[in-house]
């Protein structure tokens, strides 16, 4: 009986090549730029109860510092694949979403003036940079696929 032995998915040409592409996008200006305003919008976010003067309602403001760290955690490497990228993107979309929303949601009665204010303006911009984070990863996975044309193409059994 013999057997075949197959090389891991891991290590497919079209795999290497859309994780090569990938890396080089990270290391772009636009990627670098996004990542950098992406910590510091999670950074002010989990600090933002103690900087804008609202750590009184706590509540609120354990919400903010988890979901600040979460945000930078999420965008803070802007991942290692697209596929990480992409889902981390729209997670962190969600953040500053929940962000928004957050002092008429959580328990108590938080919703005054500065918590308003800053987490309606970190919440807008979380969610702006996340999905820049996606546009880019989108971007850059269309280029992947479409961009090298036949010339860099290797066939794969089935394709037509």
């Amino acid at each position: 009986m013999a057997s075949t032995h197959r090389a891991p998915i891991e290590e497919h040409p079209d795999l290497m090549e859309l994780r090569a592409r990938h890396d080089r996008a990270a290391a772009t200006p636009r990627a670098q730029m996004i990542e950098a305003l992406a910590l510091v919008t999670g950074l002010y976010l989990a600090a933002s109860p103690w900087i804008a003067g609202f750590n009184g309602f706590t509540t609120l403001a354990v919400t903010n510092l988890i979901a600040g760290i979460a945000y930078m955690l999420l965008l803070g490497g802007l991942g290692n694949s697209y596929e990480r990228t992409h889902s981390m993107a729209w997670a962190a979309a969600a953040i500053g979403i929940w962000t928004c929303v957050a002092p008429w949601v959580v328990a108590g009665d938080v919703a005054h003036t500065r918590s308003i204010t800053s987490n309606l303006i970190t919440g807008a911009v979380a969610t702006l940079l996340a999905l820049a984070a996606a546009s880019a990863a989108r971007d850059h996975a269309g280029d992947a696929r479409g961009g090298s044309g036949a010339r860099g193409r290797r066939g794969m059994p089935g394709d037509h």
